[in-house]
């Protein structure tokens, strides 16, 4: 039974991509035909037999079979975070908290699939399928940004989701060959990498608000500072001598 927003995001994402229904629908079921041959051409072949849909229509969705399959998991396991945490109260919590939560909640929706994301990672871990892999996770990492409420424009919106990238990848390794209770070893992971993170973002904050280093580093600082996020026009320069420190 579902709710009347539930309802409506359904008809939006319906009407935003007429086919996300039958592409969730393939993953579905192909996810139980992973652990036994992969994602690949012959678990897209019987996921369209348990569901019965037009094979052209399966071609058509994931043109490269297996890996198009993966990486749609992926997307999958992104949108349903994502709408977790819209209902979640990430405001109440300090910053670490809320990505250390967003991360942690990212790893359990997909515990009861190790196979899938195992069988995943391994075929995303090939050269030729690097820039899909370096997406699906900038992409996690963005939306989990997006959802702790990050408002950086400059060029910190591409550090923090470069390291959180990395910190999100080293996770879920760590995580696939975990035997811990609970996964406890991995979230005692987790805790030691957001730490290292917040002691970057601490020491750069040191660097940009120190007169000395600032000066130091004043050409790179204002070379950044033209960096802008995506869809961020670029301020017009400041009058002066144009030694500011960046925003963000």
């Amino acid at each position: 039974m579902t709710d009347a927003s539930s309802e409506n995001g359904s008809a939006n994402t319906t009407a935003a991509d007429p086919f996300a229904e039958a592409r969730r629908a393939l993953i579905e079921a192909a996810v139980p035909h992973v652990v036994f041959d992969g994602w690949s051409a012959e678990t897209l072949e019987r996921a369209v037999e348990d569901i019965g849909i037009d094979e052209q229509t399966a071609a058509m969705l994931f043109p490269r079979g297996g890996v198009d399959m993966a990486l749609a998991f992926h997307d999958l396991m992104d949108a349903r975070l994502s709408e977790e945490l819209a209902g979640a109260d990430l405001a109440a919590m300090k910053i670490r908290e809320r990505v250390t939560h967003c991360v942690r909640r990212r790893l359990e929706l997909i515990a009861d699939e190790r196979d899938a994301v195992r069988r995943g990672a391994t075929l995303l871990a090939l050269p030729i399928y690097a820039a899909d892999s370096a997406r699906a996770i900038w992409q996690t990492a963005d939306m989990i940004w997006d959802a702790c409420g990050d408002t950086a424009e400059d060029y910190n919106w591409y550090t923090k989701r470069a390291i959180l990238s990395s910190v999100y990848s080293a996770t879920l390794l760590y995580w696939l060959g975990d035997t811990s209770e609970g996964s406890s070893a991995t979230w005692a992971f987790l805790d030691r990498r957001i730490e290292n993170v917040m002691q970057v973002e601490k020491a750069k904050a040191a660097v940009e608000k120190n007169p000395l280093t600032r000066a130091a580093f004043s050409p790179l600082m204002r070379a950044l500072s033209m960096v802008r996020a995506p869809g961020v026009r670029r301020a017009a320069p400041p009058e002066g001598d144009g030694d500011t420190q960046p925003a963000g």
